[in-house]
């Protein structure tokens, strides 16, 4: 399998052939194309199902499991042999003997290539990731009467053919025989070489059945004794059931045999353009939003791979699916799919069938609508906002945070006619109570495409207003305390402001619900972003750029303590006569108002509420003493 040319005899200018490593070429075929030597029994059960595919084009009117594949391994030998087309010695000399070629291009087959899983010539050297040898047998089924052809490759890039008598094998077809390297026994001891074939063939179309030598003699050339078979019931989507529900409960239960979980429901997929058949397995539990799940997909009922994200868009996070298709192209190492124009109209269509799942539970079954939007709903969200259709169909009914708790956006629109959304978590949390108290509807619009899709809740509902909430707005459903009240908060308030100073807050008096609320801080990211910079600018020395940030300096919105003339703590504050007493409890309750706000602290804040709790410590343990 490597070309040695002689270098001193060929003339300057001939053509030369590349000289082939084989030993380097295996390793980069088991370090970078395959994922691991487990793919050596796939490649040889793909070589055996396009062998009888051939087979079958060959003689059409024979029964379609009239052919099979059978596996031997017992340890010392692994065995696969299939009674497809079988290879001449000139095939021999072609296709096993030159590296990167291909039986399957043959121009005699090459309008069928689309039958066939394999598009590349490279399968058969994956068996020496596990074996330093490889042995076939093979007689053609094309040529009447043809012998039996022997070919034995090494792993330093020798081989040998010769011609055995018919009897060698007696029917047509292929015999591969491997010997294992001691270092492979992970991969062909013969229980794990049982559970590679289910793995891999679990779906093929035609007979396998695999022998560990326990029930027969498994001699070369003969069938390997009376083995289990390794795809005894052909794919759960092609079975007859005697009812609807019938079907249905097997589909779940074959989705809960390769996924490990109980779907919340099965989706039948079945696009026959491409010949693709399956289902998508809904899961039963909410995963992280982007968060793509492999799906498993088969090409021609061969195993192709356990991970293949690009079948689905991504926002399908929500199911995991189970294909076998008939016109999906793999990639050279056939373990996953080739990006191209059918993959896209696959996707595509797949996408809609998740679509009108969606439709007809939202029309007929809304206990499953409910318990898929409970685990759910972020998927849909996310469909939602580029989906008309899903939009109009499910945005009344997905659940968002609001001052009214967790509730449909349909249920707050009947209770609250304007609809005032947050633009961040934090000032949703800042407002959430107050806003409540007041009989403001507040939606939380901080989360991902919550915003956006309340501002589209018009186009459902006519009849309901959304707009962002304003600070003024919130403000403006405070009460203002009398002014005798206010006069004598003066001095208080002056000394709160000039504390707060430095966090650009300013700090009012005013009553609102609920009593137990000390005080509000309204300040938006927005307005923390402008201070920022305002920062910059009192950082620079002059110039172009400090007359530019000077000028953003001073229409940089300042944050608003708001204190609560309602609550006893507040109240006692605002008497306090002592000046750095006042400054310090004014500090404490911007700190505790910007913990309520749950946002991250800056250096500053948690330095500042630090030291108020310790000073007014100090001043309880020193008033007690």
């Amino acid at each position: 399998m490597t070309s040695s040319p002689d270098t001193a005899a060929t003339p300057a200018g001939a053509d030369r052939t590349f000289q082939v490593d084989l030993r380097g070429l295996v390793d980069l075929l088991s370090h970078h194309l395959y994922s691991s030597p487990r793919v050596y029994l796939r490649e040889l059960l793909q070589n055996a199902v396009d062998a009888l595919t051939a087979r079958h084009g060959l003689e059409p009117d024979a029964p379609a499991d009239g052919f099979g594949i059978r596996l031997y391994a017992d340890g010392s030998v692994v065995r696969v042999e299939d009674d497809g087309v079988g290879l001449t010695e000139a095939d021999v000399h072609t296709f096993l003997a030159t590296i990167g070629r291909s039986s399957k291009r043959a121009e005699r087959i090459a309008e069928q290539r689309g039958d066939f899983i394999g598009q590349f010539g490279i399968g058969l050297l994956s068996c020496f990731l596990v074996a330093d040898e490889i042995h076939v047998l093979s007689r053609s089924a094309r040529t009447p009467g043809a012998g039996t052809v022997e070919w034995r490759g090494r792993g330093d890039g020798s081989y040998t053919v010769q011609l055995l008598p018919a009897s060698a094998r007696p029917r047509p077809g292929t015999t591969v025989t491997l010997t294992p390297r001691a270092d492979a026994g992970e991969w062909t001891r013969p229980a794990h070489v049982h559970t590679l074939a289910r793995h891999f063939g679990s779906l093929l179309r035609h007979p396998v059945t695999f022998s560990d030598g326990t029930g027969g003699t498994g001699g070369a050339g003969g069938p390997a004794g009376p083995g289990a078979s390794v795809n005894p019931e052909p794919a759960p989507w092609a079975r007859t059931y005697p009812t609807p529900g019938a079907r249905s409960r097997a589909l779940a239960a074959y989705g809960a045999e390769v996924f490990g979980f109980t779907p919340l429901d099965t989706i039948e997929l079945d696009l026959p353009a491409v010949g693709l058949k399956g289902i998508a397995c809904v899961l039963p539990e909410a995963v992280p939003a982007g968060r793509r799940h492999g799906h498993r997909v088969h090409v021609k009922g061969m195993l192709l791979s356990e991970h293949a994200e690009e079948i689905l868009p991504e926002w399908a996070f929500f199911v995991r699916c189970v294909v076998d298709a008939e016109s999906l192209r793999p990639t050279a190492s056939r373990e996953s799919l080739y990006e191209d124009d059918t993959l896209a109209a696959v996707r595509d269509a797949l996408a809609e069938r998740l679509r009108a799942w969606i439709a007809r539970a939202a029309a007929s079954d809304p206990d499953l609508l409910a318990r898929f939007l409970q685990a759910h709903h972020l998927a849909v969200k996310s469909l939602a906002v580029h989906d008309d259709e899903i939009l109009r169909m499910l945005l009344p009914w997905l659940p968002f945070e609001t001052t009214d708790g967790h509730t449909t956006l349909d249920e707050f629109a009947r209770t609250h006619r304007t609809v005032l959304v947050t633009s961040s978590v934090e000032e949703f949390r800042q407002v959430a109570a107050i806003a409540s108290a007041a009989g403001l509807g507040v939606v939380n619009g901080g989360y991902t495409y919550d915003r956006e899709l309340v501002h589209r809740l018009p186009e459902i509902r006519p009849e309901a207003s959304v707009a962002d909430l304003d600070p003024a707005t919130l403000t403006a459903h405070l009460d203002p305390v009398d002014r005798e009240t206010e006069l004598a908060a003066v001095a208080y308030l002056a000394l709160a402001r000039d504390a707060l100073a430095v966090f650009d807050c300013d700090v009012a008096l005013r009553t609102f619900q609920p009593a137990s609320a000390p005080a509000l801080l309204v300040d938006s990211r927005e307005a923390r972003h402008e201070r920022t910079r305002s920062q910059l600018a009192r950082e620079q020395e002059g110039g172009l750029w400090g007359d530019i940030l000077g000028a953003l300096r001073q229409e940089a919105p300042k944050a608003q303590l708001i204190l609560n003339q309602l609550n006893p703590l507040v109240r006692t504050a605002v008497a306090i006569e002592e000046p750095e007493l006042a400054r310090t409890s004014a500090e404490a309750l911007y700190g505790q108002a910007v913990l309520l706000s749950r946002r991250p602290l800056r250096p500053a804040e948690s330095s500042l509420i630090n030291r108020s709790f310790l000073d007014l410590l100090a001043h309880a343990l020193r008033k007690d003493s």
